[in-house]
């Protein structure tokens, strides 16, 4: 905006929550409701964080009138940065009152997924706007004071001290203004810039969110689950319910404009029989959209076109759909590329890849030079979009936001958009005909360069593909002993088998997030529910069980999650049993 002006960032940030799909809000209580600098130090930053990142996700919970049994199902599957070892712990834990089969996260005492014979729970991210920054005006005679509407106001001085194992701790400080921290003084090359203080929802009023998670550990009963996930403030979270009784919710768990929980966006045993989240834009509520950095709609659309279908859901079924690879989105977006395309300049070798993709389905299986077309072809039209006002790095920054997920479908849909030319030329202004055409000779010659002349062999196993990373096996000759893969994987962005990667201008796909677990709960028949893990359950690359189950999350296989103790005891192959020691 600073640099070109409002046109430019209007075209981006342009809020359309009617155009997209939307979840469905439903309480029984109500009738249906209807709904620079800067950035790249935080891109960087957000590039070295050392633990996974929460990417997405998708959930769906069935009530007993869409299912074959009559019993609710509960499918749920977190989308997170991969590594090595698993995200997730696997743990079933009985003591005298209490049981739950769960998947933990170090250094969290509670499973953050769970289940049981009374219910059962999944997360998804809600992506909801939590966050604000504003840039302060300091007095120019005290620079240690900011403005406010009543006066000048002093920061505070915030002293910090991190202990380090054999080393001098690290000691740090910060200042801090009434709405929260100045990132300035944590984000190197902000530094001379006006103070920016950021505001956190996260770091305001007590933090109850451990607490959230033991009651919903133990929560009995549909009343007693909402109560504890009210505890829930941020980071925002799409909480996922069923249980044995029949009874189906979803809430979206987070602090909204300091509104009551109540008025959240939910869904309590809808009539239409099914609750979802692929991290879409929930429908409004009596307080109105909520805005957020929502997914776009791809997942959404296809998870609930393939729920109306039917009404005879079972476990077999659900498997299946998680392992889902068709975009209707992105067929959509062919359509409308392909019909700008300038049939005139293009060799036969060219027409025949365009009318080959003009057929598409959408589909992302190993065997499709589509796909492998499609994302080259969206590659080259947003760099010769965007790149002349953003620069390299700049692009790179937006295409790694999910606003770049989003704008891919609104581009094609707005060839008015300033966007188009390109400001490099001066005597002449680029229409969407000639970027679209260019870009989509430029793909063609980049899949020619790359896998050779032979257009047969452009097949998507070529490109996407999925390694499971240890830090240690980032050292070459280290990789093959602590790194699980690599491995030809089928999915993309987007679709419910949602395996991401970040665009980039080597033209291979090297899938950098996914499903961290795949869980199906059957309350009809709840010791056969089915779960797998990326790789294995052990973080010690010796053991059998550091990657025994990858070739089986490959091939999109499940594996049973036991409850039973007696079955237990029979099939497992070792297990360690803890007792007290009684007293003498």
């Amino acid at each position: 905006k600073n640099r070109f002006g409002p046109e430019y960032i209007e075209a981006l940030l342009e809020d359309c929550p009617d155009c997209t799909e939307v979840i469905r809000t439903h309480d029984p209580a109500d009738s249906l409701q209807a709904p620079g600098a800067f950035s790249n130090a935080v891109s960087h930053m957000m590039d070295k964080l050392p633990v996974p990142a929460m990417e997405g996700s998708n959930s769906w919970v069935l009530a007993p009138s869409k299912t074959q049994s009559g019993g609710v199902i509960l499918a749920n599957d977190p989308h997170i940065g991969f590594a090595q070892p698993s995200v997730w712990y696997e743990a079933h834990l009985v003591s005298p009152g209490y049981e739950r089969y769960g998947y933990h996260l170090a250094g969290i005492p509670f499973p953050m997924l769970a289940h049981n014979r009374y219910n059962a729970y999944g997360l998804t991210m809600f992506e909801n706007d939590d966050i604000d920054f504003y840039r302060e005006e300091v007095d120019p005679e005290k620079p240690g004071k900011y403005k406010r509407p009543q006066g000048w106001k002093s920061y505070e001085t915030v002293e910090r001290s991190i202990v380090v194992k054999g080393e001098e701790p690290v000691e740090f400080s910060f200042r801090r203004t009434d709405l929260g921290p100045v990132v300035n003084d944590v984000i190197s090359g902000l530094s001379g810039e006006n103070p920016i203080s950021m505001s956190w929802v996260y770091t305001e009023g007590p933090n109850e969110v451990l607490q959230a998670l033991y009651e919903i550990g133990h929560a009995r009963g549909l009343e007693v689950f909402a109560k504890a996930v009210e505890k829930i403030h941020a980071p925002g979270l799409n909480v996922m319910y069923g249980d044995a009784e029949g009874s189906i919710a979803w809430w979206a768990a987070a602090r909204l404009n300091r509104v009551p929980f109540d008025n959240n966006p939910k869904a309590i045993n809808p009539p239409w029989g099914y609750v979802y989240s692929a991290n879409n834009q929930p429908d409004s509520t009596d307080a109105g959209f909520v805005p957020g950095y929502y997914l776009p709609e791809n997942r959404a659309r296809r998870i609930t076109e393939l729920l109306d279908q039917q009404d005879s859901w079972d476990r077999e079924a659900v498997m299946k759909m998680m392992l889902d690879v068709t975009s209707p989105v992105n067929t959509e977006i062919i359509t409308s590329l392909a019909s700008s395309v300038d049939v005139e300049v293009l060799s036969e070798g060219h027409l025949e890849c365009l009318d080959r993709i003009n057929g598409w389905d959408g589909s992302y299986e190993l065997n499709s030079r589509e796909a492998l077309l499609y994302h080259r072809w969206i590659y080259q039209l947003f760099r010769a979009v965007f790149e002349d006002e953003l620069g390299s790095e700049g692009l790179q920054a937006l295409m790694n936001t999910h606003l770049f997920k989003r704008l891919i479908a609104r581009l094609i849909e707005h060839p008015e958009w300033v966007w188009w030319d390109d400001i490099r030329t001066k005597d002449h202004k680029e229409t969407h005909v000639e970027l679209i055409n260019n870009s989509f000779k430029e793909a063609l010659n980049s899949m020619q360069r790359d896998f050779g002349r032979n257009a047969n062999t452009w097949t998507w196993e070529r490109a996407h593909t999925l390694e499971f990373k240890h830090p240690i096996g980032e050292i070459n000759w280290l990789r093959s002993l602590f790194n699980v893969g690599p491995f030809p994987v089928h999915g993309t962005r987007e679709v419910i088998n949602n395996l991401s990667f970040p665009y980039d201008s080597t033209g291979y796909y090297k899938v950098s997030s996914g499903p961290s677990t795949r869980r199906v709960i059957d309350f009809s028949d709840i010791e056969n529910s089915m779960s797998i893990l990326p790789t294995g359950q052990s973080g010690n690359p010796f053991s059998p069980h550091y990657d025994d189950q990858a070739e089986m999350y490959i091939n999109g296989e499940f594996r049973k999650m036991m409850m039973n103790e007696e079955e237990i005891q029979t099939q497992a192959s070792g297990h360690l049993r803890f007792e007290p020691e009684m007293d003498r």
